[in-house]
């Protein structure tokens, strides 16, 4: 930060002030220093100890810090024990304002230091160029080597010395300034540095609570996450386990798919049955069958062999020109019902009662027949509901034949009129 002025190596301005500072210079002895130093002729650069009375001042407070001149002070065995830093810059600057130890200490130091501004002020020859340079530079940041390197320049004459020291004078008052502004406004951020300390506490210890709430929240969905993985783990397990049993079984009982299936069409058979007792004896309530032998509705769903008889020899039908359906029988006695039947001017018709025909078939030759012989010991349960329920809903004779033989359908068909006028059956 510097103060901003009119460039010093204007001619038109140099000469007035070369006059102006002259005559200041050389009225002012209340101090009882000069306060230029007498020019120099030739091209050498000036020593610290050769500048203007004010110059160490200025010098040793802006090019170097307290501890560095503390270091140069013991350095030159200067006694600064026990002193202020006020003091201490004191000491320094008396000691810098004639040719002693500690003055060339900080001459060294100082050209070690700004080097390169000292080789580049080398290259200014005179008084103009010198004033210019510093005032382009006065408006940077690093301006100390400036300083320096203007203030021991052999061009620069009493009169720049002087504007150049009250530069940096005014500047050293506005960076108090600028100081005293920044400490206001440091103590300022200090307080909201702390506010937000406080805040950013409190926030830290919500987030510290919140973590440690979801850490527990996370180890308790680990742990049931572990529970239901073992839970999985042993039902796959109790599946596996299970499925080995089964197929040992299945290896055990190769027919156990087929048990199955007739367990199943047991059911069905037995849910059917129980729905034709139930249709029977509403039947029976109202039309009576019109059959011989045939077992009561409240009996097992097959006609026992004691219960069984043939037809009595007095029933009267007649058989001639009517199509009679014999149901079941063994494979080996077809021919003869078939003979005996024919014999009596009917039409033979069969239907092995679900053994190897289809079921599906019995329903239409029931249909078609006029008389229905059932051999109850060679026909399935299915087959023997449907046949007694038919003749029973359709009013058709049903004789029952309790063995399979000839002389047991001989006995059946005695009482079979084989005359054409006998009036046919309704």
């Amino acid at each position: 930060m510097c103060v901003h002025k009119k460039p010093l190596g204007a001619s038109t301005d140099l000469d007035a002030l070369v006059g102006r500072y002259v005559q200041q210079a050389s009225g002012r002895s209340s101090d009882g220093a000069d306060a230029t130093a007498p020019a120099r002729q030739g091209s050498a650069r000036r020593k610290l100890w050769e500048l203007g009375g004010h110059a160490p001042c200025p010098v040793t407070g802006v090019c170097l810090r307290l501890p560095e001149l503390l270091k140069l002070a013991r350095k030159a065995e200067l006694d600064v024990a026990g002193l202020s830093e006020y003091e201490t810059h004191i000491a320094v600057v008396s000691e810098c304002r004639r040719r002693t130890q500690l003055a060339e200490l900080v001459q060294r130091e100082l050209d070690a230091r700004h080097e390169l501004f000292v080789l580049k002020s080398l290259k200014l020859k005179t008084t103009e160029a010198l004033a210019h340079w510093w005032d382009e530079s006065c408006m940077g940041m690093d301006w100390a080597g400036v300083f320096w390197a203007v203030l021991t320049h052999a061009r620069c004459t009493p009169e720049l010395e002087f504007a150049v020291l009250g530069q940096v004078h005014m500047l050293q008052h506005q960076v108090g300034m600028a100081a005293r502004v920044d400490m206001t406004r440091l103590q300022s951020l200090v307080q909201d540095n702390q506010k937000l300390g406080d805040e950013l506490a409190i926030t830290q210890q919500r987030l510290q609570a919140a973590a440690l709430e979801l850490a527990q929240l996370k180890a308790q969905h680990d742990a049931e996450r572990v529970r239901l993985r073992g839970e999985l783990i042993r039902a796959h397990t109790t599946q596996a386990q299970s499925q080995a049993q089964c197929d040992e079984l299945l290896r055990q009982t190769p027919d156990l798919p087929q048990r199955q299936r007739l367990a199943e069409d047991n059911r069905q058979l037995i849910e059917h049955n129980q729905q034709l007792r139930r249709a029977l004896s509403r039947v029976n309530e109202a039309v009576p069958i019109v059959s011989e032998g045939l077992p009561s509705t409240a009996t097992a769903p097959a006609p026992s062999s004691h219960a069984l008889h043939a037809a009595p020899a007095d029933t009267g039908w007649v058989i001639h020109d009517r199509s009679v359906l014999c149901v079941g029988g063994r494979t080996r006695v077809i021919p003869v019902y078939r003979e005996l039947i024919e014999d009596k001017g009917a039409r033979f018709l069969h239907h092995d009662g679900g053994e190897e025909d289809k079921a599906g078939q019995l329903g239409p030759m029931l249909q078609s027949a006029d008389l229905v012989i059932c051999q109850v010991g060679c026909i399935s349960h299915n087959a023997y509901w449907r046949v007694k329920e038919h003749c029973k809903r359709q009013g058709k004779p049903c004789l029952f034949v309790e063995t399979p033989s000839r002389s047991a359908m001989e006995r059946v068909l005695s009482g079979c009129a084989a005359a054409p006028d006998v009036t046919p059956l309704a």
